[in-house]
């Protein structure tokens, strides 16, 4: 029988907020909305809150969202942290575990569900993505064992290929697009066992990358121009920009279209 959920909240950073995922209004879509859109979509309804604000690193999520998490009293709960940390130049891989385990282990206390998910290899999809390989992994490792020790259910895109993919992910490499939204939150209707869910989020995107080399060399540089040495890192805004999109457990109407999905 499938489980129903009643209250969800989605806490984390700049992913979980939804960024570049346009819902057409003016803000953004992202999975953790389309996820609600789905349960609420098979459900009749959901109470839904999303705490996610970009930039923030897995100590502030747990400092500012976490207490707010609590007190809405989510029966599911969406936990994604880390990306910032992981680029930071002190990073800390055994902090990040600490402050994943405190948060996960809080909320499965209170009998909620907890889910969460690495990052996949960024070697194809960033041009520094080689570099960072060693932290992509440190963090994926630190996420894979907070799961183990609260027992937070766990989607590995590290090891699905797909993820890779340069098409599932925006001009910034560092976020991914509305597909890339898609598919993570398919990931996790799957591990949730919803109605309807299989496992079609791993297949690879029909076609080739068909960009020349051209091409390819010409976005490099203006990555490395603009997110590199123009410092225009994803997830940095200034302060005003700083707040929950849905900071109230609120209903959430069901999506028809996106049940069937």
């Amino acid at each position: 029988m499938t489980t129903r959920f009643e209250r969800y909240v989605a806490i984390g950073d700049s992913s979980t907020e939804g960024l570049e995922d346009p819902d057409g209004a003016g803000g953004y879509r992202g999975w953790a909305n389309r996820l609600a859109e789905r349960i609420a979509g098979i459900q009749g309804g959901l109470l839904y809150a999303n705490l996610g604000v970009r930039g923030k690193r897995a100590r502030e999520i747990r400092e500012e969202q976490l207490g707010p998490a609590l007190e809405m009293k989510p029966d599911l709960a969406t936990i994604f942290a880390g990306s910032n940390d992981m680029i930071d130049r002190g990073f800390d891989p055994d902090a990040l575990l600490a402050d994943l385990v405190r948060m996960m282990r809080a909320l499965i206390e209170t009998g909620t569900v907890v889910l969460t998910f690495t990052l996949p290899d960024l070697t194809g999809v960033m041009p520094i993505g080689r570099l960072l390989s060693r932290r992509v992994k440190a963090m994926n490792d630190a996420i894979k064992a907070a799961s183990a020790k609260t027992g937070a259910r766990l989607v590995d895109f590290a090891a699905e290929s797909v993820g890779s993919d340069p098409r599932l992910w925006t001009e910034d490499r560092f976020h991914v697009n509305a597909e890339g939204h898609a598919r993570i939150a398919a990931a996790l209707g799957q591990a949730l066992a919803l109605p309807g869910s299989d496992d079609t989020w791993r297949l690879p995107l029909p076609g080739i990358d068909g960009r020349s080399r051209l091409t390819r060399w010409s976005e490099t540089w203006r990555w490395y121009r603009h997110h590199l040495f123009g410092r225009a890192w994803p997830g940095r805004a200034s302060a005003e920009l700083l707040r929950a999109k849905r900071p109230r457990m609120e209903p959430f109407p069901a999506n028809t279209a996106d049940a069937a999905l």
